[in-house]
């Protein structure tokens, strides 16, 4: 329960997938999320949630990394949907984005980590709750991808 891992074969390039990921309007398209500029490494990334019922809430990470084309990761508070709670006492999970290349396409695979910091009143529902995020985020971004003839940045 300390670790949530995630993989999709995705019928595109790295490039296009890396894209996806890295190019914060198409993130924003996919991950359901309004973001105020560019991703950038050690910089704090914003926006708002775009994801129904949930629109309300602010969007909020830290990118640790960019690899070109093989890793990008970023920290975060995971399921903090309670607007009336400030969770930046709190330790943040780490969340990294893996490509690999594979005959046909890509390989992505998602990995967060650090559940353990979570405070324990709050640990399980945001482990149950991100687990089926990530699932729905990883068809989400699959589709998108395949779906995108021509992803620019």
């Amino acid at each position: 329960m300390n670790k949530i891992e995630k993989q999709v074969d995705i019928k595109k390039s790295v490039s296009l997938v890396w894209i996806a990921l890295t190019n914060h309007h198409h993130f924003g398209v996919w991950f359901k999320v309004k973001l105020d500029g560019p991703f950038a490494v050690g910089k704090e990334t914003t926006g708002h949630i775009t994801y129904p019922g949930y629109e309300h809430l602010k969007w909020t990470c830290i990118v640790k990394q960019m690899d070109h084309e093989k890793l990008f990761s970023f920290t975060w508070h995971p399921f903090a949907t309670d607007p009336d709670v400030d969770y930046s006492n709190e330790e943040p999970t780490l969340v990294e984005f893996r490509l690999e290349k594979i005959e046909g396409g890509t390989r992505l695979t998602v990995t967060e980590s650090g559940f353990d910091k979570i405070p324990s009143s709050r640990r399980d529902e945001a482990f149950r709750m991100n687990d089926r995020g990530w699932t729905e985020q990883m068809r989400n971004i699959s589709n998108y991808v395949e779906q995108t003839t021509q992803a620019t940045s």
